[in-house]
């Protein structure tokens, strides 16, 4: 094999360069999916804080009655942050099997992953409870601390 001395060499890159070059694309898609990702998160957090706490604004009257008749606050604090969880597991529920359905799209946009990978199910499903936790605890917290006179004459 002999090399041409005719031929000069204009751009001598190493192969790191070439290779950040030919990957900046996927980068950049994969930095807007998670931030587009995190943004769905927080819209989620805010969604579920919203509904608890019209939930609790609702229930009010029957917090105080539970109250009223010896309910511990750990306990109405259970019954709220029980209904977040509800809601929670019902979209798992519909949204698991949606998700390994479309796995053929989903393994196209994901590199070192499968989309049925159970490490990145769980770890999904677990910061989903933990912000489920987060954002209905607020409302919960305020569930604990209903006057039972004052729930019983606001209506």
């Amino acid at each position: 094999m002999e090399i041409e001395s005719a031929v000069s060499v204009t751009e001598a890159r190493t192969m790191e360069q070439n290779l950040n070059e030919n990957l900046l694309q996927e980068r950049f898609v994969a930095t807007i999916g998670g931030f587009f990702g995190l943004v769905a998160l927080l819209l989620a957090a805010v969604g579920l804080y919203g509904v608890m706490s019209e939930a609790v604004t609702i229930r009010t009257r029957e917090i105080g009655i539970r109250m009223a008749l010896g309910a511990k606050p750990t306990r109405v604090l259970r019954m709220v942050l029980r209904d977040a969880m509800t809601m929670v597991l019902i979209g798992a529920i519909i949204g698991i099997p949606t998700i390994l359905g479309l796995t053929r799209y989903v393994e196209s946009l994901l590199f070192g992953v499968e989309a049925q990978d159970p490490a990145t199910l769980a770890s999904a499903a677990l910061l989903l409870l933990a912000v489920t936790v987060l954002a209905a605890f607020l409302p919960a917290l305020r569930a604990t601390r209903v006057q039972p006179m004052q729930a019983l004459r606001r209506e």
